[in-house]
């Protein structure tokens, strides 16, 4: 018969840790575990944060658009301030409120917000004839034209472009060549500033009888305009037609104000 010898069991050695060592690793778990806390947090902070700021960033934007439609343009710039503090890439926020600064003849920034659109949204035309308007008013012709012509070169078929763009040309002191752009603009989507435009081009090339047909369609959508009637009055009374200049002038004073009925 066999005899099966069986191995002693072995007992682990327990060796006592020092009470300063337990310490020390107890410190370390804590810290290990108060420093993943942290970054749980901030991670949730960093989330929460993500999803919120656009949202209130919304609210603030369509709260500027709102008063900036009501023509309250101080505090639509301010609700725009905090659009763009809470969503610095905001394009459309920007552009609300550089036309708020237009509003308020704060046309350097106006220039600066939009240049920000533009960095933006490089294909969008929106920010370069917002600023080539701005450029316009300052008699920056020649930055007027060279934005309008970005704009073209993304859009040829944006009827804006070309009636600022001929504005400037005339501006500029070329109205014959600036007819080629109003033209185009007409052809493009006929306007009613851009047949006021023309008009004006027309006035001053000495062509009144092209003139007055353009004058005649802002009158058309815009009766209630003074401008239209004054501009039509010159055209008419300069190709001899002095009653029709009378009435429209009268018209025109009665709509302003000038004159009693």
């Amino acid at each position: 018969m066999i005899e099966i010898v069986r191995e002693p069991e072995v007992n682990p050695i327990f060796v006592p840790v020092p009470s300063e060592e337990f310490a020390r690793r107890k410190r370390r778990l804590i810290a290990a575990s108060v420093a993943g806390a942290v970054v749980i947090a901030t991670a949730a902070g960093v989330i929460y944060k993500g999803v919120v700021d656009p949202i209130y960033a919304k609210e603030s934007y369509d709260a500027g658009e709102r008063l900036y439609k009501a023509a309250r343009y101080p505090e639509a710039i301010l609700s725009l301030d905090r659009a763009i503090d809470l969503k610095p890439h905001f394009a459309d926020a920007y552009f609300v409120r550089a036309q708020a600064r237009v509003a308020e003849e704060d046309t350097e920034r106006a220039i600066q917000d939009f240049t920000k659109v533009i960095e933006l949204q490089p294909r969008d035309t929106r920010g370069f004839l917002g600023r080539a308007s701005v450029y316009l008013d300052r008699k920056d012709f020649a930055s007027a034209i060279a934005d309008c012509n970005a704009a073209i070169a993304l859009d040829p078929k944006r009827a804006p472009a070309y009636n600022l763009r001929g504005m400037a040309v005339r501006s500029a002191g070329d109205p014959r060549k600036a007819l080629e752009d109003l033209n185009r603009a007409v052809e493009l989507g006929p306007e009613v500033d851009t047949y006021y435009q023309r008009g004006a081009t027309y006035q001053i090339l000495g062509e009144h009888r092209l003139a007055i047909p353009d004058f005649d369609q802002v009158v058309a959508a815009h009766p209630d305009l003074a401008s239209g009637y004054y501009a039509r009055s010159g055209s008419r009374r300069a190709i001899g037609d002095q009653q029709g200049a009378d009435a429209d002038l009268r018209r025109g004073r009665l709509l302003d104000g000038s004159e009693r009925p």
